[in-house]
Parts: C-alpha cells; structure tokens; sequence
C-alpha cells in the first residue's frame, strides 16, 4: 500500500467514524455496490482515482453517478473517497470495500461476533476443497456465487456476516477466498480495537488457557487480542501464534524439526 493511499484511506475511515449510527449496514451494501459499479466501469474508475483531477469535481461526479441510486450517507462516503488521492486505481476498490466492512462492524449489535463467524466459514472453507472453488471460480457468474453464499450462511451467521462474505465473493478483486476472509476479520477486529492472533495447537484449548494466553499475549504486545484457535494435529503439541506477520512457534513439531537441522549440520 502506497503511502497516498496509507494517508487517503486513514482520512476516509476518520470521516465514516464521524457519521457514527447513520453509517450502518444499508449504507454498506451501498457502498458494495458502488465498487462493483467502479469495478465494471474501467472509465469511471480512472476518472474518481485520477491523482490529477481536480478532488471537488470528482466528488461532484460521484454524487451525479450514485446520488439517484444509494442513501444520502452512503453518497457522502463516496464523496470523501472520490476527493482522496490514491496511489493506484485499484486501492480506490479496496477503500470502498474495508468502508463498507467498517460500517457494518461498528453499527452491528455488541451479540454479534463478525470476526468469529468469519473465521468459522474461513474454516469450513479451507477443509473444502470443493467450495472452495466454487466460491474462487472466475468463470461462475458473480450472481451465482452471490446467491451460494446466501444459501450456504442464511439462517446460520449473522446478516452482517452474510453481507461481508457475499461481497468478498462477488468481487474477489484477485483475491484467494481464504485471504479475502482474514482481511475483512483483521478490519473487524481492528474496527473494535482489537488485534487477531490465530493460535494453533494439537488438541482445543479449554477456555480458561486461552483466556490465560490471550492476557498473556495482550501484555506482550500491548494491545487487546481476539484468539481464534486452530486445531492441527500435525503440530504434535505446544502452542504456535500468529499475530499479523510475527509467529511465535513454541510446538514440538518445530524442535523436532530444529532438532533434524541440527544433527544434519
């Protein structure tokens, strides 16, 4: 990510916290929309991210564009957007997309676990090769893969979630499904605050140590951790966690490997 786009999407997330409850699960859906417009419409898309154009006549396209069709919040959004310069074309699609995550993480009601559900799908994923592409196919139409997901989480996760996982499906912007899912977890969680460490073990932790390891990680990092907790058997034992790009990996299948490196030097 371009530092242009660093500071554009920085500004852009400052102005959806200020609408506060006016920005909320509607104005998501608008502004998933409006990328998928974007996205097909190789013209505009150069217009709104032109670095070189003047920022107020954007906006005032963007309003002529989408004003009849989406509310008058999800259009102010997108003119915040449209006046921001980005470092690529293609960081103007991401922006709108972690906007319109952001809106339903802060709006959705405190009972309401996104970033869980999202890693529970994330997993069901992942141990399914078969919808797994399903839900990746470039061929498949957007629609088609958008009503699979309906069916697949209606009734079972949240409508927040459903919502998030059909726009990560519908427009994967070159993403593997897998990585699309933990971007929107990591934007969830971070909308509250919150840093994710993936820890995986050999047999499921009881609730009481994965309190215990999460306070313990929360003071290492400084900073309030969400665990999400994957069961590998391959690991052998131990603890292995990852928290953005560090990895602590504490697991006996990594001595013996050490081990192996050792007597084999």
């Amino acid at each position: 990510m371009g530092s242009a786009t660093r500071e554009a999407l920085a500004r852009s997330v400052s102005a959806l916290a200020g609408l506060g409850t006016k920005a909320d699960l509607a104005t998501a859906e608008d502004l998933f929309a409006a990328s998928r417009v974007l996205a097909d419409s190789a013209q505009l898309r150069a217009v709104v991210s032109d670095p070189s154009a003047d920022p107020a006549g954007k906006a005032e396209l963007v309003r002529r564009v989408f004003g009849p069709q989406l509310s008058i919040t999800s259009v102010d959004v997108l003119m915040v957007v449209a006046r921001e310069r980005w470092s690529k074309p293609r960081d103007l699609l991401g922006a709108i997309e972690e906007l319109g995550i952001r809106a339903i993480a802060q709006s959705a009601p405190k009972d309401v676990d996104i970033a869980s559900e999202l890693f529970t799908f994330g997993t069901a994923v992942t141990s399914n090769a078969d919808l797994e592409l399903a839900l990746r196919s470039k061929l498949a139409d957007p629609d088609a893969k958008g009503a699979l997901v309906d069916r697949l989480l209606a009734g079972r996760f949240s409508k927040q979630t459903v919502a998030i996982v059909r726009q990560l499906v519908v427009q994967s912007r070159g993403r593997s499904i897998r990585e699309a899912l933990r971007e929107a977890a990591r934007t969830v969680a971070d909308q509250s605050d919150l840093t994710i460490a993936t820890v995986y073990t050999a047999k499921a932790l009881p609730a009481e140590q994965q309190e215990r390891l999460r306070g313990v990680l929360s003071t290492k990092y400084g900073k309030q951790l969400k665990i999400n907790q994957i069961v590998d058997p391959s690991i052998l034992g131990g603890v292995r966690v990852q928290i953005g790009d560090d990895v602590i990996d504490g697991s006996i299948a990594s001595r013996i490997h050490e081990l192996r490196l050792q007597l084999a030097g």
